[in-house]
């Protein structure tokens, strides 16, 4: 189970991720592909190209943590980008945990609700 607070940002990179890579290679992909910062504590996460592995990357405040789940069977869906020459999509903390239980997130309606400018 992965508890994540909901004012934590989450970002999705959209291309396949080498899985064989570690806390040097996906938080330089952080850096050059995403163009976030790896270090401002906010998740990270990556597919391979059949999409039954994620790795989400974190920085805590002393070190980088890294989730990796490989699904037995099956593939996970990932939230369409709003701009197709996006890199990333952000999504919240409530459509990580879909994605992680296998929920389509395409076939999902959000009700407006207020958001508080950035």
């Amino acid at each position: 189970m992965l508890t994540v607070p909901k004012q934590l940002k989450i970002f999705v990179s959209l291309q396949p991720t080498d899985m064989r890579r570690g806390f040097p290679g996906l938080s330089g992909e952080v850096q050059s592909k995403l163009e976030q910062d790896p270090l401002s504590g906010h998740l990270f996460l990556f597919r391979n190209r059949r999409r039954d592995r994620i790795k989400i990357l974190f920085w805590d405040g002393d070190g980088y943590a890294i989730f990796y789940k490989q699904l037995a069977r099956g593939s996970f869906e990932f939230p369409a980008p709003p701009d197709p020459h996006s890199p990333a999509v952000q999504i919240r903390a409530s459509e990580l945990s879909m994605l992680l239980d296998g929920i389509e997130l395409k076939g999902r309606k959000r009700r407006p609700r207020y958001q508080r400018p950035d």
